[in-house]
């Protein structure tokens, strides 16, 4: 940029060669031609700039439409299955309550004194082996074994 002394040579300058009557006229026309050169240099900036949006649009659309396609052609990855609990050594598994499997009807213990079923239909029953269920322990309410 022109510092105040540059400016005040060209203006003594100026007013030599085109003499006092023409130099405001001339003073018009240079801010003018100024006024119209930013205007020019705005009106390109923002045409410039209108352009460089639209193309980042479309640049964006072109990789959301890539990315899209990408997903469509790949298979659908399966979850993996959680991974089994190992419980720590020395510990006792706790038996999970399972609600669609019924838990086994208690067998009926048949001693020797009792009555064998059926008895009066005259059909023998085969002697069959004691059957003896092992009673379940209750968890103890604290937390040692968890």
């Amino acid at each position: 940029m022109l510092s105040l002394p540059h400016l005040v040579v060209l203006f003594v300058v100026a007013l030599v060669i085109f003499g006092p009557q023409k130099l405001p006229e001339l003073a018009r026309m240079l801010g003018k031609a100024t006024a119209e050169f930013r205007k020019m240099t705005s009106d390109f900036r923002f045409a410039l700039e209108d352009e460089v949006r639209e193309l980042e649009r479309q640049t964006r659309i072109r990789e959301e439409e890539t990315a899209t396609a990408f997903r469509a052609a790949q298979p659908s990855v399966p979850e993996p299955s959680p991974a089994p609990v190992v419980a720590p050594e020395g510990a006792v598994p706790r038996e999970a309550p399972s609600a669609s499997v019924p838990e086994p009807a208690e067998p009926q213990i048949q001693n020797e004194n009792s009555p064998a079923p059926h008895a009066d239909s005259g059909h023998a029953q085969p002697n069959s082996p004691e059957t003896v269920s092992v009673p379940h322990e209750k968890p103890s309410d604290d937390n040692t074994a968890v």
